[in-house]
């Protein structure tokens, strides 16, 4: 455990002694889970990240630029960092190793006054119940899970919650326990499982995204990079513009997969998906209209240009900007008659 020592020892320097140490990194193995961590400034937040289930790593995965699920994000916005990544599929941190050292590191942390958490699922689990221990100013949480407690929880009917019954669910930090923490918790209220926990939260901003689902890989999400923005706006504003989040979410009306999710959700309700058919309806011709008034604007003669530059030495390349550009604006004719030329 070669951060506790580390920490221990530059407590008793100076504020200004220790910006001079910084920044510093590494790793340690903790039982069955890894943590790494980074300290770039005294004077910045201190981002927590756990990892949520989907990440099945084991511990022959891990090297010198191995990175824990979000390790990268927080890199990349300058913060200080201390990521958990748990090894092999049903793990949900209740290690006594880990537990032992998050009591431990819990004392080391005092230099720094603004603490952030961030997880997914299983990831927001361990975020929520060690938030109070770690003492988080504010937390992101996507797709909650409070607990695998089944008194405390007994709706919760994932094949999850009857394989995670191989741990303790009634000791210490089996639990959610916020604390002073305040911040998020985004979910979809379609999805009741998911419901019922956020509800267990009520000291967070809900922010609700009908047809989200549960999961790591909501894949239209993912594509889109709606977790990984809402995220970077976290982490580097320690709030989320909700103005603009729920804008964001509003373009899911204008993905097939949206309303996928929603059928499959609303499957037993005729009257649910009676509405929600009608609502497909318009917002498809709604949709034509968008792309039809954005196309006027569109401008592709710089795709043009390149695929003209480009067309004799790399001629599979020109044809798929001339595509990209087709796409764009399906009328043009000089990028018909190219097409046709190269074709």
């Amino acid at each position: 455990m070669k951060l506790l020592y580390w920490l221990d020892d530059w407590l008793s320097h100076s504020r200004s002694q220790q910006q001079a140490e910084l920044p510093m990194s590494g790793g340690d193995l903790l039982g069955d889970v890894y943590v790494k961590y980074q300290f770039v400034d005294v004077d910045k937040p201190l981002l927590f990240t756990f990892s949520p289930a989907g990440t099945d790593i084991k511990e022959h995965d891990l090297h010198e630029d191995f990175a824990p699920w979000g390790y990268r994000l927080a890199q990349k916005q300058d913060v200080n960092i201390i990521s958990f990544q748990h090894l092999g599929k049903s793990n949900w941190f209740r290690n006594r190793n880990l537990i032992f050292f998050l009591e431990q590191l819990s004392t080391l942390l005092t230099p720094f006054t603004y603490r952030l958490g961030y997880g997914l699922s299983r990831g927001g689990f361990a975020i929520g119940a060690f938030a109070n221990l770690l003492q988080l100013d504010q937390v992101l949480l996507f797709h909650p899970v409070s607990t695998k407690n089944q008194e405390k929880a007994p709706w919760d009917t994932r094949s999850s919650t009857e394989i995670a019954q191989q741990f303790d669910w009634t000791g210490d930090y089996h639990d959610l326990d916020l604390g002073k923490a305040k911040g998020y918790i985004i979910y979809d209220p379609t999805n009741n499982i998911d419901r019922l926990h956020a509800k267990r939260y009520p000291e967070l901003t809900h922010l609700r995204v009908f047809g989200m689902g549960h999961g790591t890989h909501a894949t239209y999400l993912n594509k889109f990079g709606f977790y990984k923005q809402v995220a970077i706006d976290f982490i580097r504003h320690q709030k989320i513009d909700i103005a603009q989040f729920r804008q964001q979410t509003r373009t899911l009306r204008f993905k097939e997969d949206y309303y996928r999710c929603l059928n499959k959700a609303n499957a037993n309700s005729e009257h649910r998906l009676g509405l929600l058919s009608t609502a497909h309806n318009i917002l498809a011709a709604e949709k034509e209209e968008h792309v039809q008034e954005h196309q006027a604007q569109i401008d592709v003669q710089p795709l043009i240009d390149i695929a003209l530059k480009h067309q004799d030495e790399h001629p599979k390349d020109a044809i798929q900007l001339l595509e990209m550009a087709q796409l764009l604006v399906p009328d043009d004719p000089l990028v018909e008659h190219k097409l046709r030329q190269l074709s």
